[in-house]
């Protein structure tokens, strides 16, 4: 719906069809995870197949075949069943284009589930497991930042002025993804992507896998406590203050600043609210991703950004939107 379009006026049915939604998507989930899709590959299987390969029970594992058929996600003819393309495509482990972010969806289904009481509460009551689960769900979420990044981050540095910039700071760089499109965008850029100390382990091995170790430098650390390398003429902070209290971002931006060299650039890219709160959609709805999984996590205002880059002393502070929904604020360092 775009802006200024007067939104039809909701029946019964169509409050049916949002309180039902999750179904699908639970479906979608559960079968991801148990690995459905890939069971299939490019072959056709009775459910009783798929279900041994999978360690799962044949009754169980045939309804939830057929709802997937129902969705389309399914071809079913002769008691057999196959992927339709978009399935074979996206979610079969191996290929090029699967979407190995999802699991990072199977994971924020368990904090949505505590809406009710996160609202309540005013915070996220998500109780986050350690060790070995922790691992995997950080490794999820890496691998879901860097697919949906992949299609952005050539488009977004396209967006910016890179004139005199040699060295550029990635903060939160996760993946490493944005770091690696600013190296290929011109010769002589090099990047560093500053990260958690459980997260800069997974870095090196997407670096290392695009055969750009040589030109992006990874350190680890906390943005919120640490202080941050320094002499950069480009520090990008992504899809990160989201995570953050105002407090904390206010401590952030002045970190990153910091990092600048004069005249460097800072650009911040989120998901970014109007003053009203009534718009857009997506940040929105996002807020309530950050109530349920982060402390003190929410969407933001230009003006909240701005102000934290004129009290961390930048200039010539300027807002893009972008085609892919999220907004660039980027302030100048005198």
């Amino acid at each position: 719906m775009s802006r200024g379009e007067e939104r039809p006026e909701l029946t019964a049915d169509g409050l049916q069809n949002i309180a039902r939604a999750y179904h699908g998507s639970r479906i979608i989930l559960t079968a991801y995870e148990l690995g459905i899709f890939t069971a299939l590959a490019d072959e056709r299987k009775t459910s009783a197949e798929v279900a041994e390969a999978l360690g799962a029970d044949p009754r169980a594992t045939d309804r939830l075949m057929n709802a997937l058929a129902v969705l389309g996600l399914l071809n079913k003819g002769e008691g057999l069943f196959a992927n339709t393309a978009v399935a074979a495509r996206y979610l079969v482990k191996g290929k090029p284009d699967y979407m190995a972010g999802l699991m990072h969806g199977v994971h924020l289904w368990d904090a949505w589930s505590t809406l009710t009481d996160a609202v309540r509460a005013g915070t996220s009551v998500f109780e986050r497991p350690g060790g070995e689960a922790a691992e995997r769900r950080t490794e999820a979420f890496i691998a879901a930042m860097h697919y949906n990044a992949a299609f952005r981050a050539g488009r977004l540095v396209a967006l910016l002025d890179l004139a005199g910039v040699s060295r550029v700071l990635d903060v939160g760089g996760g993946s490493g993804i944005y770091a690696m499109a600013f190296v290929r965008a011109r010769e002589g850029i090099t990047a560093t992507v500053f990260d958690l100390p459980q997260v800069t382990p997974l870095t090196r091995r997407y670096v290392e896998v695009e055969g750009l170790s040589g030109k992006i430098d990874i350190v680890a650390g906390d943005a919120n406590v640490d202080e941050l390398p320094r002499g950069y003429e480009l520090v990008l902070v992504s899809q990160l203050i989201h995570s953050n209290s105002p407090e904390e971002n206010a401590a952030l931006i002045n970190n990153c600043a910091a990092s600048l060299n004069a005249g460097g650039c800072l650009v911040v890219q989120d998901f970014v609210v109007d003053g009203d709160r009534a718009g857009p959609p997506r940040p929105i709805i996002f807020a309530l991703n950050m109530l349920v999984a982060t402390e003190a996590g929410d969407t933001y205002t230009e003006a909240e950004i701005r102000g934290w880059m004129e009290a961390a002393g930048l200039s010539n502070i300027e807002r893009v939107d972008t085609d892919f929904e999220t907004t660039l604020v980027m302030g100048t360092k005198p």
